[in-house]
């Protein structure tokens, strides 16, 4: 991680601690400008999360949609990486009233925890999934 984006992560991580939701997302944001393309989409999903957590939903689905992209277009990234994104784009799905793409996302994460060997994610997602169907 470069210096720059090192620095602003640190302070993005402060403002969420301290509750200072919407500076934290938008230092996320910041950060996201810079690094590699694996630090950038992992700095873009916090930012998603937050603005989610904020209600923002416009916000947040920028950041999660382009965060989702960024860890797809990596070369190998990891399955939990990949679940930890489609999870909170998932439940922005959900608040979106989009039904079948919060299923899609719901059943990809769980799939993906599964293999990555997180069962709580996986029984979450199971869940989730099953919830949407009815």
């Amino acid at each position: 991680m470069d210096d720059a984006g090192r620095d602003t992560v640190e302070q993005a991580r402060a403002a969420r601690a301290a509750g200072r939701l919407a500076e934290a997302a938008a230092l996320y944001e910041e950060a996201a400008r810079s690094g590699e393309p694996r630090a950038r989409a992992h700095r873009l999903r916090h930012a998603g999360e937050i603005w989610l957590e904020l209600a923002r939903l416009d916000r947040a689905e920028a950041a999660l949609d382009t965060a989702l992209a960024g860890y797809r277009n990596l070369a190998a990234a990891p399955a939990l990486e990949l679940a930890n994104a489609l999870r909170p784009l998932a439940l922005l799905r959900e608040a979106q009233g989009r039904k079948k793409e919060a299923r899609d996302a719901w059943a990809e994460a769980g799939r993906l925890y599964a293999e990555a060997g997180v069962e709580i994610g996986a029984r979450e997602s199971e869940r989730r999934t099953q919830a949407l169907a009815e």
